[in-house]
């Protein structure tokens, strides 16, 4: 099982990282393509859930992902995905249909 954060927590975690200038949140947007260039997240990583067995390389396992995509199903999925290959996640609740950041 993977933790989950909701969208208000997730959006003052990242506020708070973005003021104290840490290590920025690693953000996976699994939305496709389309749904990314209508508006994400700053610094938000696009990696579509269709995609992600090709990259799963491309991510380390010491780091932990916050995973979003735009109502929480496809989150739900990767989450499920990453979890089995021992690479830290935690699912944003609620997704992009809930972000009222930037």
């Amino acid at each position: 099982m993977f933790p989950s954060i909701s969208n208000a927590e997730f959006y003052q975690k990242s506020k708070q990282t973005h003021k104290q200038k840490h290590t920025p949140l690693m953000i996976i947007d699994v939305r496709e393509s389309d749904e990314f260039a209508e508006g994400h997240i700053p610094d938000a990583i696009k990696r579509s859930l269709s995609t992600l067995v090709k990259e799963k390389d491309s991510f380390i396992e010491d780091d932990t992902y916050c995973v979003i995509c735009h109502s929480g199903k496809r989150a739900t999925q990767a989450c499920n995905y990453f979890n089995g290959d021992g690479i830290q996640v935690v699912n944003v609740l609620g997704g992009m249909s809930e972000w009222r950041g930037c």
